[in-house]
This record gives C-alpha cells, structure tokens and sequence, in this order.
C-alpha cells in the first residue's frame, strides 16, 4: 500500500512536471508553427494532438533534453495528418509540401527576420485590425499566451461564457474573412502597437497574480513578458508606451521575491521585506520610466511605472507618498477611466485621505457589473471594511472574495485575515 501511494505520488509530480513544460514552451512552439503553415486554427489543432501524445510518452520516458524540438517536430507530423484526412487536401498540397520538406530536412525554412523573435512576430500577425481590439488582444492570449479561457475573462472582467463566445467568433472571422498569416511591414506597426502592449501587460500580469493553482506567481509568464517587452523596446526606440510598459513590468517584477514567505504564503505589500527587493531592477525601471516620459507623450503605461517607481523609492511602507500617487492615479483614470483605476485609487486614498474615503467610492463602483465576479474587488472592500472597524461588513466580503479566489496562496491569506477578526 505504501509502494502504490508513493508510485501515485510519483506519477503526480511526473505529471506536473510536464504539464509546467508544455505550459512554458507552449507559446514559441505555436509561434514557429504558425509561422510554417500559415494557418492559426491547423497550428494549434496539431500542437494540441502533440501535446496529448507527448502528456503520455513523457509520463513512460524522460522529458527531451530539447521539448519545444520535439514538440515541434511532432506537431509538424500531425499537421500532415491533419491535412491528408481533410476533405478539401487537393486546395491544400502546397501546404503539404512544405510540411513535408520541413519532415525531411533539419533546416528551418526562412522567416522574416524585420521582428527579430517568433513570439514577438506572431503577437503583431494576430492583432490583425480586421479583428476588434478587445478580440484580437484575448486571441492572441489564448493562442500565443497559452492562457485559459477563465485567466483571459479574468483581465477584462466578463464572464468565462462571454470570453468563450468572443474567442469563438473572432475565430470565425478570420476564417470567413480570409485573414491570412503575414508579418506586417513596419508601416503596418502603429495600427497593432496598442494591442501589442496590451497583450504583452496581460500576460505579465498573469504571471505576477495568478489566478489560478497554487503558486502566487508564474515566473515563466513574467519571464516571457519582460523579454518580450525589451525586444519591443529595441525595436521601436521612440515608442514612449513601449518603454513604460517595459519599466511597469521592471518595477512589478523586482517585488516579487518579497510577495511570498518561504512556505509560498502571500505577504501584502506593508509587510514585505524591501530587503528582498531587486534593487538593480528598479534603478534600471526608475532610469526607463524617466526616459520614457522624456519623449514627451504620456500614456497609461507610463503613469502606472510612476507610480509603481514611487512605492519602490520608499523606505517602508508608511513613508511612501500616497498623496502623489493618488493624483497619478487620477491622471490614470482621465487616460483610461475603468473600475479598475478607481478600485486602486480607492486603495491608495486610504492611506492619504483616510478610509471613509476611500470606502465611499467603492459605494459608487459596487454595483458596476463588471466588479461583482471581480475578487480584487471584494479583498479591497474587505481590507478597507476591517480598518474601518466594521466586523460584519469585512466578513461578508472576506466571504465573497474567498469563493471567488481560483489561486491557493491568496485564499489562504484571505482565510487567514478572516480568521483574525472572527477571533
């Protein structure tokens, strides 16, 4: 009994062992796939059969020395298939041909090297403008990011149904309308660059919170996400929003060891360590952020890393300038005015004005639609409500931000908040 349960055991952490790889490679796999059938919904059908044949071989075998090669080879394989199987394969054999040199030669056909990585490539491809912003932005999430419906539902606060609908009929659309696969000109650039920007931000900022599993953090999505942003940077030098998301992620990222405890367990931003802070990478976001509103056209990016530069400046927690940042959050919301903005304002004027009134706009948010599957919103009241000294009215939020925590690091600390004052 005890040889199964470690064998189980075993194969559990297998299992998660591959799952991590897949999740990771995931993105560039798809990219470079793409990139040689010209086909978004043929690329990720065989990247998906790939990946259940290797979720199985890999569970028998060792993980590859090199898992996006194998993963890579193995979808091309499967892109033939795909093809030879479907009824119209006569209009599709020149498609075939190439799939069936790339089978038989080690080499990689040439790309369009303009965009000089195949992630970064493909994010401009799919933020076609035929496509509406908010679909080609949650398009490429889920087909470039890898990430779930519900993680993607989550950054534009509807809910999974709504963004299930949405990625289904921006699918349709590209089909209908013929959208092909090209890389566009650098003319084509600035029409793409605002979803660009979101697209990159979003995957950040799965990464940096979680929404689901049991870690805080996926350090693979904020890895990915900075590296795309400073091959953004190079590539558009001018581009202020480019160089403030770049420093936003900076700033966020340098935090990050101080967001957890040794046990994995959250620890808000009052009781962080600052010892524990990347203070390299602040000096080189602060520098960025500098440089970026230096080219003279301020955007919502910007703003964001300004703020995010002012907690990094403070010695602790009390001495940071609330009150300029709640005026930053005010210029924020002028630029891009969401629930969101006013939700973070709120949190900010706390610890400037006072919780009253910080409380009294969340009254004027709560009923937004948007907000009521919305956790960060509860957690935020909840806070507020405790310091407040209103008992009852922080459990009921506590309660409500507890259901709506997918991530266990959070819900623990959440709990655990709850628990204090039951007590």
């Amino acid at each position: 009994m005890h040889l199964n349960s470690l064998a189980d055991t075993s194969r559990a952490a297998s299992q998660k062992s591959i799952e991590r790889v897949v999740r990771e490679e995931w993105g560039r796999v798809l990219a470079a796939l793409t990139g040689y059938v010209r086909d978004f919904s043929l690329a990720e059908d065989a990247l998906m059969d790939a990946v259940e044949i290797a979720l199985k071989k890999w569970s028998d075998d060792a993980i590859p020395d090199n898992p996006r090669a194998w993963l890579l080879k193995a979808a091309q394989r499967k892109a033939i298939d795909r093809l030879r199987r479907d009824q119209n394969y006569s209009r599709k054999r020149d498609q075939y041909q190439v799939l069936a040199e790339l089978e038989n030669q080690a080499e990689e056909e040439e790309v369009d090297e303009t965009i000089p990585d195949e992630r970064l490539r493909l994010i401009f491809t799919c933020c076609h403008p035929a496509l509406a912003e908010p679909a080609r932005v949650a398009l490429t999430l889920r087909t470039l990011g890898g990430l779930s419906t519900m993680e993607i539902a989550r950054a534009f606060l509807v809910p999974d149904a709504t963004m299930a609908q949405r990625l289904v009929r921006a699918q349709k659309k590209i089909k209908s309308a013929g959208i092909p696969y090209l890389i566009p000109p650098p003319t084509m650039w600035p029409e793409r660059l605002s979803s660009v920007l979101s697209v990159i931000y979003l995957i950040f900022n799965e990464g940096y919170a979680a929404t689901s599993g049991d870690d805080l953090n996926r350090a693979d999505l904020c890895g990915e996400a900075i590296q795309l942003g400073k091959m953004l940077v190079a590539l558009l030098p001018d581009e202020a929003e480019a160089a403030g998301l770049l420093a936003l992620m900076l700033l966020h990222d340098a935090r990050r060891p101080a967001r957890t405890d040794r046990d994995g367990e959250f620890v808000p931003l009052e009781t962080q360590d600052r010892a524990l802070w990347d203070h390299d990478q602040i000096a080189a976001g602060a520098d960025l952020t500098q440089k970026a509103m230096a080219l003279g056209d301020i955007g919502p990016y910007q703003v964001q890393a300004a703020i995010s530069a002012l907690h990094t400046e403070a010695a602790d927690y009390a001495e940071t300038d609330w009150h300029q940042i709640s005026l930053l959050y005010g210029k924020l919301y002028e630029l891009e005015p969401s629930p969101i903005v006013q939700l973070n304002c709120a949190v900010a004027m706390a610890n400037d004005r006072g919780v009253d009134a910080a409380l009294a706009i969340l009254s004027e948010i709560a009923r937004l639609e948007q907000l009521q599957e919305y956790q960060p919103f509860f957690a935020a009241r909840a806070d507020l409500l405790r310091r407040a000294g209103d008992r009852a009215g922080a459990e009921m939020s506590y309660k409500r931000a507890i259901e709506l925590s997918g991530n266990a690091a959070e819900r623990k600390f959440l709990e655990g908040r709850l628990a204090e004052i039951l007590n």
